[in-house]
């Protein structure tokens, strides 16, 4: 009887629309904030990276990615500002973990946004009298610069609704193309973007900072960065990465 009720247990949880079984699908957008500082001073290559998921991320079988799972990546290659040379550093992230599983994954570089740009996305544009109410009255602004509407349910840009929020503040949406800042639509399917408009794409709020290499080709998932300084991206900042495949490549 305890084995009978021990795989009936055992089969439910394999069952459940939040168990997860299954890969990173391509095309899967992953919303992270770095934990720690990355200086190309400092950096090693092999040095362990990680970040954390800050939004759920809903997948096509009916399981999560549940906010605050784990991203795990390495530093490729560092190198600090020369005479007449600029800094530069490459890293990647290739394993996310998800209910105590490690996946490998390899993810491209959509948009990546400043500590102090993450800070002021989520901050009310309300006048101050209206700081006092439920943060599910505040509007705010995103990275890219759609605004948030938390009390409608509604994200617009360009005076269109392009996607969708909770009263809490998370944002769903289609990715859009960019292509003056280099970016596709990617997908047809909304994501889950936290603190980024569907049009986000490249560097905010870090000066100087170029993405020399954004990871969409080979070597696939590599992310370089370039800097007249030396390279320096703050933990707290904003990463929106695109799943490529499931494995490293």
């Amino acid at each position: 009887m305890k084995l009978r009720t021990l795989a009936i247990a055992l089969l439910l949880i394999l069952l459940s629309p939040h168990s997860f079984a299954q890969e990173i699908p391509a095309g899967t957008v992953l919303p992270v904030m770095l934990n720690s500082t990355l200086d190309a001073r400092r950096c090693k290559p092999g040095q362990k990276i990680t970040g954390r998921i800050k939004q759920d991320v809903p997948l096509p079988d009916g399981s999560i990615i549940p906010k605050d799972a784990e991203i795990v990546g390495q530093v490729v290659s560092a190198m600090p500002a020369a005479a007449n040379l600029p800094s530069r550093l490459a890293i990647k992230f290739d394993q996310l973990t998800v209910k105590g599983k490690q996946l490998p994954i390899t993810a491209h570089l959509r948009a990546l946004a400043s500590m102090t740009e993450v800070f002021e996305a989520r901050m009310p544009t309300n006048a101050w009298d209206d700081y006092g109410t439920s943060p599910s009255d505040w509007n705010t602004v995103q990275v890219g610069g759609a605004g948030v509407f938390r009390g409608s349910g509604q994200v617009i840009a360009d005076g269109e609704v392009v996607g969708r929020a909770t009263d809490y503040g998370a944002v769903t949406a289609k990715l859009v193309a960019a292509p003056a800042r280099g970016c596709g639509a990617e997908g047809d399917h909304e994501q889950s973007l936290w603190i980024f408009s569907p049009a986000a794409c490249g560097v905010y709020g870090i000066t100087d900072l170029k993405i020399v290499h954004a990871g969409r080709t080979a070597p696939v998932g590599v992310m370089e960065f370039e800097s007249a300084r030396d390279v320096r991206i703050q933990g707290g900042s904003g990463w929106l990465l695109r799943v490529e495949s499931a494995g490293n490549k």
